[in-house]
């Protein structure tokens, strides 16, 4: 994934917004990070670090007296190397994006065949940032040449430009991630998350819509290309990316979290003796479904934050589970002798969660069940970078289809209907595989109600294979 954040003042001097505004944004990518920022004295100043093995407060404090001026822009990203400083006929400019490239071969031929540089190479791979900025000075003007992007990337890209005359922000196409205008006393800001507005004491100004570009002054902003009709803003956000008090298209992540919960608590007929949440995003639905099934919210599991603040994501899935395994731990005391509930916000592939299956009932629990605050995940995601997930079979899904079918992409349709025989036999056979006493994941028609927007705004694909068309 990854998170953008930007600020432009009238007086005061951006970097320490700057600073703060990026770091809130950290949930959301364990990779790399960068900040630029632009003084009319000294022009720009550009920083980019690795996260692999520290924190974002960490690799920039030092730095900050050499981020001079009024504007900048930051970003965490689990992709490429970012901001990168352009000059072109449109002027010297700093980008940042939050993009996933399907087809960036093809744009890296097409852009080679114009004798077009490709200079970023660093890491060995193509980056997608560089091939967004190529796209963009293609244009004539700023406005002309997002659109150039909007029509020839195959997946999604949110970016922010920080130029010489303020910043240009210009959300996905489709909506998928979400870029959100905060305002203070002599100040604005952009960002993915508006967990960064209320500390640096922004107020939420205006939530810009699919494909809107929007440049953004110390003295205001003004929409320079307006939105699309059509919006596809991922739901995921809402189940898992968000921080809990971040608001997508005015819907508070938590409050989401709490409806799914007790839609469900209100549905399900299984007795327990507490709900619980897998610590972070499993929290919010386990306190909603409590409160929905009339049973006490406690917490069996706890998240040992003084060295395990967040997991740093080694490249190895085998650690990368260990990692996750370690940070959180069980409470035997509230374990023992009870039929327990737990609440998380999917299961993927599944390997972690049996593992704590078993140890819960080595514990002393009765019975373990657990509720899962979106469907099954039956697809792997075209549109945004989801998960380290190379393959599809890596689905838990993928894997019950294939053993069930004898083909992991045979009759996929039955098996993501809710309630269907297929889906029925999928989740029993899931639950039996992770060791559980039943399995109940919610339903499409509940997130949706849960977020508050028409089925048609929301992107399911990872569902239901829905989407208003293929790779755009």
């Amino acid at each position: 994934m990854g998170g953008l954040f930007g600020t432009i003042a009238k007086e005061t001097p951006c970097s320490t917004d700057l600073f703060y505004g990026t770091d809130y944004h950290s949930h959301l990518g364990t990779r790399r990070a960068g900040m630029a920022t632009f003084s009319e004295t000294e022009g720009f100043f550009r920083s980019i670090h690795s996260l692999e093995s520290s924190y974002f407060r960490n690799r920039f404090e030092s730095e900050l007296p050499k981020f001079k001026g009024l504007s900048g822009i930051g970003v965490i990203s689990d992709t490429d190397a970012q901001p990168l400083l352009m000059n072109s006929h449109l002027g010297r400019f700093a980008i940042t994006t939050v993009a996933k490239v399907n087809n960036q071969e093809e744009i890296s031929a097409a852009l080679l065949e114009k004798n077009m540089p490709l200079s970023e190479f660093s890491s060995g791979k193509i980056n997608p940032t560089e091939l967004v900025s190529l796209l963009i000075i293609q244009g004539r003007t700023f406005v002309e040449g997002i659109e150039n992007v909007y029509n020839t990337v195959k997946g999604s890209c949110t970016m922010l430009l920080l130029t010489e005359d303020g910043i240009i922000a210009a959300r996905d196409a489709w909506g998928r991630t979400p870029l959100v205008i905060g305002k203070k006393d002599g100040a604005y800001c952009v960002a993915s998350e508006t967990t960064s507005f209320a500390n640096l004491g922004y107020e939420i100004e205006y939530f810009i819509g699919p494909g809107e570009i929007v440049k953004i002054k110390a003295d205001g902003y003004e929409t320079i290309r307006p939105a699309n009709k059509q919006m596809q803003i991922c739901s995921f956000l809402w189940i898992y990316y968000g921080f809990p008090n971040s608001v997508y298209e005015g819907k508070n992540v938590e409050q989401m979290r709490n409806d799914c919960g007790r839609i469900m608590g209100e549905e399900d007929d299984t007795p327990v003796d507490c709900a619980c949440g897998i610590p972070d995003s499993g929290i919010g639905m386990a306190i909603g479904y409590a409160e929905g099934h009339k049973v006490p919210y406690q917490r069996a599991f706890c998240k040992y934050t003084p060295t395990w603040p967040r997991s740093f994501m080694p490249a190895n899935q085998t650690m990368r589970d260990l990692v996750a395994k370690m940070k959180l731990i069980p409470n035997k005391a509230i374990l023992k002798d009870k039929d327990v509930l737990f609440c998380d916000d999917s299961i993927v592939r599944g390997t972690q969660l049996r593992d704590s299956t078993k140890l819960l009932h080595d514990l002393g629990a009765k019975k373990v069940h657990m509720r899962i605050a979106c469907p099954p995940l039956i697809f792997a995601c075209p549109f945004i970078n989801f998960s380290a997930s190379k393959s599809e079979m890596e689905l838990i899904t993928r894997r019950v289809i294939a053993d069930l079918e004898g083909d992991p992409d045979k009759n996929t349709e039955a098996y993501a209907k809710t309630d269907s025989p297929e889906y029925k036999a999928m989740v029993d056979e899931i639950a039996k595989r992770l060791h559980l006493d039943s399995l109940k994941y919610s339903k499409l028609e509940s997130i949706v109600k849960a977020i508050g927007l028409e089925k048609c705004q929301v992107c399911t694909h990872c569902f239901d294979g829905s989407s208003f068309h293929t790779l755009k």
